[in-house]
């Protein structure tokens, strides 16, 4: 069996590790850089919405929110029409960073797929589409409290 998936995180592992050293100068760690584009494509967004997009747990959404907002990334404000609901804004700073984050994606996928053609690219991203569909299909299962039988 061919190891698509052990592939697929390693490259996750080194471009996520690439990022933690290049974003420390700007005191952004261990993957906060996701949550702060995220918020910035989507400013508004809620914490729950964006820990779906990001597809990782409550607690850890609420951790890596809160150690953006005290490092000055970003603004929590309530909904005007439910006070319960707490939206998330950027602040200046966290959108002057935006632009360098982007930037290094760009640069990330140009490595990454530098002997590719257009249509392999286009191909690939298609197949990663469908590999993220089907696996958010177990990841709510799971995440709803279900277990996989393998």
């Amino acid at each position: 069996m061919v190891e698509i998936l052990r592939e697929i995180g390693v490259i996750a592992r080194a471009l996520d590790s690439i990022s933690n050293i290049e974003f420390k100068e700007f005191n952004l760690t261990r993957g906060q850089y996701l949550y702060l584009v995220r918020i910035c494509e989507s400013p508004g967004i809620i914490q729950e919405k964006l820990a779906e997009q990001i597809k990782v747990d409550r607690a850890t959404a609420t951790r890596a929110i809160k150690k953006l907002e005290i490092n000055g990334f970003i603004v929590r404000k309530d909904d005007k029409d439910n006070k319960k609901i707490k939206k998330l804004y950027p602040t200046e700073k966290g959108t002057d960073i935006f632009p360098f984050i982007i930037k290094e994606n760009v640069h990330s996928n140009y490595v990454a797929l530098a002997d590719f053609s257009e249509e392999e690219i286009e191909v690939l991203y298609r197949l990663l589409q469908r590999a993220r569909k089907n696996i958010e299909v177990d990841w709510k299962y799971v995440k709803s409290g279900n277990k996989r039988i393998y």
